[in-house]
């Protein structure tokens, strides 16, 4: 039987150009296994820049393209026309795009929110599951391997029965109002751009996702939320929000969703409390999570040691002792939407069905949150089921 020979995914860009930070981090990822290779791009929305942006990465001037559409339908007719795209714009942009992605036939990488409604995001998820494309979004923080670690020790009974879930991400960049000098922040707190909310789609999905990963046998059964203009030049956008839910096995949760916590730097932290234990993992330590057993000493595990489970050191890439970072994390995610893109190009390896990543299933998941927090918070705060 003969094997086919595995090359690299043809893939493109929307958004991410000069001066983008987030669109340096997903070329730096997504590069850094040879599962993609990027070959196309519409970066800016000024068509020049954009071609010399472009040209400036090495691609071909011919396939910097001024608008993803010109893109999608130029790429569609060379017999090695890009296979999937990454979208790096804001989020107003994000439906519109994703779904013409889809419609060419393109698997998806998005930045989060996927949409700014969960309607929305059952249309994207019906049209991809019908076409058998990949749609991912990248919660980055979820490739850390500690992540894995927690999973693999909630399933495995360590912490015993999940109580209690603390999730909170809370920097303090945007204590004052930067955004009246700085247009990239601008964007964020403008209903026009960035949808419902700020910081419940911005920071509070990232946790979220993340104990969703932990714990995927919890479901949310309803939530209560409420949120803040704390720079009053926000509304009706939030700059800060509390949320709390309720899963159907009776654990209770907390997020704590901030853009104004003075002197943070990032302040993102997921704890989980069991019968027998919890754990905690901190993204500005992200080699560590801390074991905590009822009457013992406090354990912190580290990243890359022989005694983590397999599921963890899977996502190995310098052995133990050495430091890993965003770039690491986010190079995990890119290699595990690699893999299910492979699965569906016939090139599946053993082991493609137990692929943890976040799909377009975990983007849905991300609107829903929000549109609910949102719904209880102008409500007035109160208990809203979750729908």
């Amino acid at each position: 039987m003969s094997v086919k020979k595995k090359m690299p995914i043809r893939w493109g860009m929307v958004g991410g150009g000069r001066g983008s930070q987030i669109g340096y981090i997903h070329r730096s990822a997504a590069l850094r296994d040879d599962t993609f290779a990027l070959v196309a791009g519409a970066f800016d929305i000024d068509p020049e820049r954009g071609r010399a942006f472009g040209v400036d990465l090495g691609l071909d001037e011919a396939r910097s393209y001024p608008d993803y559409q010109t893109m999608f339908a130029e790429e569609a007719e060379r017999s090695d026309g890009i296979e999937a795209v990454s979208i790096a714009t804001p989020n107003n942009t994000h439906f519109a795009i994703c779904k013409a992605a889809i419609e060419h036939g393109l698997h998806v990488v998005c930045e989060k929110p996927l949409c700014f409604t969960v309607a929305e995001a059952k249309e994207l998820k019906a049209l991809a599951e019908a076409r058998g494309l990949i749609v991912g979004v990248t919660y980055g923080y979820a490739g850390h391997q500690m992540i894995e670690q927690a999973r693999a020790m909630v399933k495995n009974g360590d912490l015993g029965e999940i109580r209690v879930v603390n999730l909170q991400f809370a920097h303090g960049f945007h204590s004052a109002a930067v955004e009246e000098q700085n247009p990239s922040t601008r964007w964020r707190v403008d209903p026009k751009f960035a949808g419902p909310s700020y910081v419940l789609g911005d920071v509070g999905t990232h946790p979220l996702y993340i104990s969703e990963v932990i714990l995927p046998h919890l479901k949310i059964k309803r939530l209560m939320c409420v949120r803040q203009s704390f720079v009053k030049s926000r509304a009706p956008l939030e700059d800060n929000a509390v949320t709390l839910m309720e899963y159907d096995n009776g654990a209770i949760a907390n997020v704590w969703s901030s853009a104004v916590n003075a002197g943070s730097m990032h302040g993102q932290k997921v704890r989980i409390v069991g019968s027998k234990a919890s754990i905690e993992w901190w993204d500005e330590r992200p080699n560590q999570l801390s074991y905590e057993i009822q009457g013992e000493p406090v354990r912190i595990l580290e990243r890359g040691m022989d005694y983590l489970y397999p599921e963890a050191r899977l996502d190995d890439r310098i052995g133990g002792g050495h430091p890993e970072g965003l770039f690491e994390a986010w190079a995990n995610l890119y290699r595990r939407f690699g893999l299910a893109i492979n699965g569906n190009r016939g090139l599946a390896p053993a082991g493609i069905e137990e692929l943890v990543f976040p799909g377009v299933d975990a983007g849905l998941e991300g609107v829903r949150w929000v549109e609910n927090c949102v719904r209880s918070a102008d409500a007035g705060g109160v208990w809203v089921e979750y729908e």
